[in-house]
């Protein structure tokens, strides 16, 4: 009885481990069928990463990671099995990212993100020598929450340092002495408020005559631009003009050498012999107008000749 009734627990337990063995495969089998193996070649971190993360495709559950191992000093290889309707192809990258305080942890977790950036839509292929296709990564954006607490409070005492740096008793008794001028200036102003009230008044009146006085600028300004207009109009009169006048200049030097030289001749030859011959006919005409006195006074002469003047105290002929 005994032998029998545990020979029956041994067919029971044997008959259950089987039972679960046949589950197992079961289940492998299917899943297997729909899920495809990638893998990620990075030399990013992905501190916080670990198998059964979560894989997504634009934020909606696609798989899951299977493996994650390092290859190298500085490089680490990820296994990720994806559900095969997802729409994975060449155009597919891969972020490690993080997300924190969220439904599935208060300090948030690690898990990869896969979005579509290109417009190849082929499928991915394995690669020569590897077993598994590879789905490109960016650079990872995972943050744990240590390192920003971390880097906060480093901020946090920067900012501190230099408050305390800034806000010495030199730079206080300077703000002081700044807030006691300020309230100075006010006092002033307001002391002196019916002047500044009239320098406005002022200032308004002056205003009103501005107008005036812009309309005739721009007048001015009318004027001058239809110079332009005209002097641009003119432009190629102005060219030939400009042209005629610098030719003239040239032959002017030659011109004022030989006026330089006439002039020179005239004085050294022409004029002095002009005034030896103006004397001459000086003379000439004061002789003439002594003979013709002396024909006046005595019209004889032109016949019988001048008279002798008589002689003289002891002259004799």
């Amino acid at each position: 009885m005994t032998t029998s009734t545990a020979t029956r627990a041994r067919l029971v337990f044997a008959t259950m481990v089987l039972a679960g063995v046949i589950a197992g495969a079961i289940w492998y089998y299917q899943t297997s069928g729909r899920f495809q193996t990638y893998q990620i070649l990075t030399e990013d971190s992905v501190s916080g990463l670990i198998a059964g993360a979560p894989v997504e495709f634009h934020g909606v559950d696609v798989g899951r990671v299977t493996k994650v191992e390092l290859t190298g000093p500085s490089s680490v290889r990820i296994l990720l099995d994806v559900e095969k309707d997802a729409p994975v192809s060449k155009a597919t990258v891969a972020t490690i990212t993080a997300r924190g305080l969220a439904t599935r942890g208060f300090t948030g977790y690690v898990y990869v993100l896969l979005e579509n950036t290109g417009t190849d839509q082929g499928p991915l292929t394995v690669a020569p020598g590897a077993r598994y296709p590879r789905i490109p990564n960016t650079p990872s954006r995972s943050v744990n929450l240590d390192t920003a607490i971390s880097q906060v409070n480093q901020n946090v005492q920067s900012l501190t340092e230099l408050l305390q740096s800034m806000l010495d008793e030199n730079t206080i008794a300077a703000f002081q002495q700044a807030i006691g001028n300020l309230q100075q200036v006010t006092q002033v102003l307001a002391e002196n408020q019916q002047r500044l009230s009239a320098i406005i008044a002022n200032t308004e009146h002056a205003s009103g005559r501005l107008g005036p006085l812009l309309d005739s600028s721009s007048d001015t300004v009318h004027a001058l631009q239809q110079v332009s207009e005209m002097l641009a109009a003119n432009e190629q009169r102005l060219n030939g003009i400009i042209t005629n006048t610098q030719q003239a200049s040239v032959q002017l030097g030659p011109l004022l050498d030989a006026s330089s030289d006439s002039v020179n001749a005239l004085q050294l030859q022409v004029l002095p012999e002009a005034y030896r011959s103006m004397a001459t006919l000086n003379q000439l005409t004061n002789s003439m107008t002594r003979l013709t006195d002396k024909i006046n006074r005595d019209p004889s002469i032109l016949l019988r000749g001048s008279t002798p003047p008589p002689l003289g105290p002891g002259e004799t002929e």
